[in-house]
């Protein structure tokens, strides 16, 4: 569906988006440790949003024993000195040990890999999980440093003059993944 702004596609409606959270939650629950010390953990803002509704997924079906939390990686940043001299930081939350928990860190998109280099270096602040399994909406390609994403519901084929955007209902009002031509 492309939007009456010839630079916006539209690459998932609601109907897609819930779908992908689906896709998410069945991975998470598929790649379970043995002895089930495990926890899902969002990168603030909208990975914190899908860890939610993955953590609810699973929870709904019984799935009991998993930790929730949410991180913010605003201070261990690489870019911090560009976001201003009074950044905004966020609350981690994460009131439970992950000394040999396999942590899912769940986010909205992974481009680079800076975000989730940072979410590792703030993760590991708290002790040091047996595993760390990445899995995020959507997969946008173009690294700058080695790290994949575990799972990827979508993947989108981008140019460096592109830009995803996430939206989720509880931030933005909407679900939906667009597509935009800078």
């Amino acid at each position: 569906m492309t939007s009456p702004d010839s630079n916006v596609r539209r690459i998932c409606d609601q109907d897609s988006v819930e779908s992908s959270v689906a896709e998410l939650a069945s991975y998470v629950l598929n790649n379970l440790p043995a002895n089930n010390r495990a926890a899902i953990v969002g990168i603030r803002t909208r990975g914190w949003v899908l860890a939610q509704r993955v953590f609810k997924r699973l929870a709904d079906s019984g799935q009991a024993g998993i930790e929730l939390g949410a991180l913010d990686i605003t201070l261990y940043r690489d870019d911090l000195s560009t976001l201003g001299s009074q950044p905004i930081v966020g609350k981690t939350e994460i009131n439970f040990p992950i000394d040999g928990c396999t942590v899912f860190l769940l986010d909205d998109v992974i481009y680079t890999g800076r975000t989730v280099r940072a979410a590792i270096d703030a993760l590991i602040e708290f002790g040091r999980p047996a595993a760390i399994r990445l899995a995020v909406l959507v997969d946008r390609g173009h690294r700058e440093y080695p790290i994949n994403a575990d799972h990827a519901a979508i993947e989108v084929e981008t140019t460096a003059d592109n830009i995803v955007e996430v939206r989720l209902l509880e931030v933005d009002g909407e679900d939906a993944v667009d597509l935009i031509t800078r």
